[in-house]
Formats: structure tokens, C-alpha cells, sequence
């Protein structure tokens, strides 16, 4: 392995800093520009742990190396070399994640010193990356996250569509990587795609390729996401919001078991697992005529239900301290400590953003908390002066309060529809915290509610609750 990559067109500066590691035992390898080095880089090669470069060259610049060698390996240090009066360079090195910068003319010994530092905080990335892969893949101590865990044990030996539901935040990514993690394809690829967050326009191209010249800027063929993912899993996050004429293509491929690139005529066979997941309720898409039914049916083979944290408040304290910790590691800082106070309210916030706002939280928290010891008032306004949840942990006349509350505001705001709308929240609610207790088992959890096993079947279809199948 070259443990120090040099990059830079003056021969002589090359020449010394070559020789200078050399002495030490530090094995290396020279480029005259950024455009070789990049190249090498793209090729699957085995990256430095430490990148040094100067930043004006001809053709591509250091900066512009700095950028794409963070965007593959963000925990790589790059040292970038400049000159004394350069100030601007060295501001934009800097902001672009730069380890350190080298002015030029530089002193050998110093030049050496930084290297070796670099190269220390690099093998010290490597242990903390070690480090936190043994850390849980997902974290929960919920009775429905339990459930989600025992159904990744159960699919460890399948290679089964599966669709996750599950709303924003909740942690569907996760739970995809951990099906591939633990299934037969664990050393195949793990491709995702969030379908929604592409041009419908560049979509069909994104997933499938497109062959030179299939339209206005094709220089050359691109292999699709697909291809990429062959002998492994791909993940189409947001399935729902995917286009209709896509959705006739998505279905060809999972039938036939291969596909067509952009402007191609020869067909690509495709060994992928496919994993998809929403948080839109696709049978009601079904039925309003915005996802075709044969491939719903095509993707529903397992169904995963992600809950939401204010379904799951016990795992608060749990995950709030994982996301502090890794936080103050990242930050290299001092863990902060969340009070019982804190702690409280926390759990009893509703978090619309799910696990996703509780870790950006923590985050905020470990820059701006004031001190060691996180109390109320350190939180965000909207976290301090929230109404408890109707769901909330806190007395038992809480929930009564706000039930009040929210009568109150309908009857105010939509008048005739006050009982029907809480009635529906109510029954929905009861429904759904037994089927998470019951790990969606629905006799079991009619027989929890002290309701019949035709009631709950007629309320979950009333109701439009996404429930899986599991009739026992």
C-alpha cells in the first residue's frame, strides 16, 4: 500500500519529498498532476492515508482533487501546499476539508512532521471506523422494533422482495442495508435510489443505463443502477412517487429478470434483490389509480412496518444517548449528558421527523448546549414549549388535557367533523399499539382490546391501517 500519495508538477518539490519519506520507512507514490491521481483513484485502487497536493497545476487544480478524493473517502486527510500569499487558496482548502495546509517555500523537517501527523490521524480514523461498526446496525428496545429485528433474522436466508413502510426518518435505509448485510448477497453490492428525489426526465437513465448517443449528451454508455447492484441488493427508496411508464418498466424487470438500457436493443439480464420502501399508503395509491397493482403485488412479497419514535417513546433515552456519543466522537468533544428533565420532555415530543430529528438534535445539542449537563432550557424553543403528546409518558390525566385541547381547536376550526375525525385517531391508534405489542398479530391483539377477530379485520380496513398480513 502507498501510505502517502504526491501530488504536484514541480519535479524538484516531488524529488524532496520523496526522498525525505523514504528515509523514514513511509511508502509512497508520485503524480505530476491532479488529473493522473484522479484517475488512479477512480479505478478501484486502494486510496492513500494521507494525500498531499500542491493546489495550482495544470488542468485540474488541487481543489478540485481535494473535493473529489473527500467525496469518495470523506475521512481521508489531504494536506494542501501553497503559497505564502495565497490566502484565498488556503481559506478554500480549508472549507473543502482539508487536513492542514503547507505553504511554500516549505521546511523539509515540517513538511515531514505534518505527514506523520496526518498519517496518525488517518490509522486513528481507521480504529474509530472499526469501532463503530461493532456498534447495533439499528438500535430499540420497542416491542415493534423487536418485531422488525426478528423479521431481518427470519429473511437472513432469503433473497425475498421485501417492502418497508415507514414514515420519513424512520430509518428505512437502515433497515435495507441490514437485510442485505445478513442475506446471502452480503458480499454483493448495496445500490440505493431515492426515486423521488430524481428529475422524472433523467430517472429511466438513472436505473437502467443508456447506451452513446441515445440522447443530446450521451458521450458515452452508462451503466444504470442495475447493472450496478448486479449479485447484490438494490434499494428503491420513495417507490410510490415513481413515475407510471417506469413503473411498467420496474415490472418487466422483476418478471422477466432483465432489461433494456436507454437507447439499447440488446437485453441486460439482472440478478438483483430488490428492496423498496415508502411512506405512502400504496393500496389507497392502488386504488386511485397512481401505482399499477401487478407491481404492487410484485414488491409485496414481505412487508416490513417501520414505526414512528412517538410509537416507540421508550427508545428516546436509548438513542438519544447513541446519537451523543457518536456526536462527540465525531466533534471531539466531551459526551453530553441528557437530564432526567430533558429526557421527559423529549419523550414526550412527537417528533414528525422520527429518528432522523431526535440524531440532528443530539448534534445540535453537542455544539450549542452551553455545558456537560443538557437540562430543559437548553433545548430548541419548539421542543421546550411543546404540549405534551396525547401519547405522551406523563400523567395520567395528560393525554385527558389534551384530548380537551384538540376537541377545542376542532370544534373551532371544523365544525361536523369532530367526533368522526377523533373517533377514527382514536380506534386507529388503539389498533395499532396492539398490533405492535402482538408483533402484528391480529387475533392476538382483538383478544388484547377485548374486541372480536371480525371487528379488528373490518376497523384495519376501514381505517386504512397498513398491517401486514399476519392473520394468526
Amino acid at each position: 500500500m502507498n501510505a502517502v500519495w504526491i501530488v504536484d508538477d514541480d519535479r524538484s518539490i516531488r524529488w524532496v519529498l520523496e526522498k525525505s519519506l523514504a528515509r523514514e520507512n513511509i511508502a509512497h507514490r508520485s503524480f505530476s498532476s491532479a488529473s493522473e491521481a484522479l484517475t488512479v483513484l477512480d479505478s478501484g485502487a486502494t486510496p492513500p492515508q494521507v494525500l498531499i497536493s500542491d493546489i495550482h497545476m495544470p488542468g485540474e487544480s488541487g481543489l478540485v482533487l481535494l473535493q473529489r478524493a473527500k467525496e469518495k473517502y470523506p475521512n481521508l486527510p489531504v494536506i494542501i501546499m501553497t503559497a505564502y500569499s495565497d490566502l484565498d487558496s488556503a481559506v478554500s482548502a480549508f472549507q473543502g476539508g482539508a487536513f492542514e495546509y503547507l505553504p511554500k517555500p516549505f521546511d523539509v523537517d515540517q513538511a515531514l512532521d505534518l505527514l506523520q501527523r496526518a498519517l496518525k490521524e488517518s490509522t486513528h480514523q481507521e480504529g474509530a471506523e472499526e469501532q463503530a461498526s461493532s456498534v447495533p446496525e439499528i438500535l430499540g428496545q420497542a416491542a415493534s422494533m423487536q418485531e422488525v429485528f426478528r423479521a431481518i433474522g427470519r429473511l437472513s436466508q432469503s433473497s425475498a422482495t421485501v417492502m418497508i413502510n415507514g414514515e420519513s426518518g424512520t430509518g428505512k435505509e437502515l433497515v435495507a442495508r441490514a437485510l442485505h448485510r445478513h442475506s446471502p448477497r452480503k458480499d454483493g453490492p448495496f445500490v440505493a435510489i431515492n426515486t423521488a428525489a430524481i428529475p422524472k426526465d433523467l430517472l429511466e437513465s438513472e436505473l437502467f443505463g443508456h447506451e452513446r448517443g441515445a440522447f443530446t449528451g450521451a458521450a458515452a454508455q452508462r451503466r444504470g443502477r442495475f447493472e450496478q447492484a448486479e449479485g447484490g441488493t438494490l434499494f428503491l427508496d420513495e417507490i410510490g412517487d415513481m413515475p407510471a411508464e417506469l413503473q411498467t418498466r420496474l415490472l418487466r424487470v422483476l418478471s422477466d429478470g432483465h432489461f433494456y438500457r436507454v437507447g439499447g436493443h440488446t437485453p441486460v439480464k439482472a440478478n438483483v434483490r430488490v428492496i423498496a420502501a415508502t411512506h405512502q399508503h400504496l393500496e389507497q395509491r392502488v386504488r386511485d389509480g397512481l401505482f399499477r397493482e401487478d407491481l404492487f403485488h410484485r414488491l409485496d412479497v414481505i412487508r416490513l412496518r417501520l414505526p414512528p419514535l412517538r410509537e416507540r417513546r421508550e427508545d428516546v433515552p436509548l438513542l438519544a444517548k447513541h446519537f451523543l456519543a457518536h456526536s462527540s466522537q465525531e466533534l471531539g468533544v466531551e459526551t453530553k449528558r441528557l437530564t432526567d428533565a430533558a429526557l421527559k420532555r423529549l419523550q414526550a415530543f412527537d417528533f414528525p421527523g422520527n429518528v432522523r430529528q431526535l440524531e440532528n438534535l443530539c448534534h445540535w445539542l453537542t455544539v450549542m448546549a452551553p455545558g456537560q449537563s443538557v437540562d430543559v432550557a437548553d433545548l430548541p424553543a419548539e421542543m421546550r414549549d411543546a404540549v405534551p403528546s396525547t401519547t405522551g409518558g406523563g400523567a395520567a390525566g395528560d393525554w385527558l388535557s389534551a384530548l380537551n385541547a384538540e376537541a377545542d381547536r376542532l370544534i373551532a376550526s371544523a365544525p361536523g367533523e369532530v367526533f368522526d375525525r377523533l373517533s377514527r385517531e382514536f380506534e386507529k391508534s388503539l389498533i395499532l399499539r396492539a398490533l405492535a405489542s402482538t408483533g402484528g398479530r391480529r387475533v392476538e391483539a382483538a383478544q388484547v382490546l377485548g374486541i372480536g377477530r371480525n371487528t379488528i379485520t373490518r376497523k384495519i380496513q376501514e381505517l386504512g391501517i397498513d398491517a401486514g398480513r399476519n392473520e394468526e
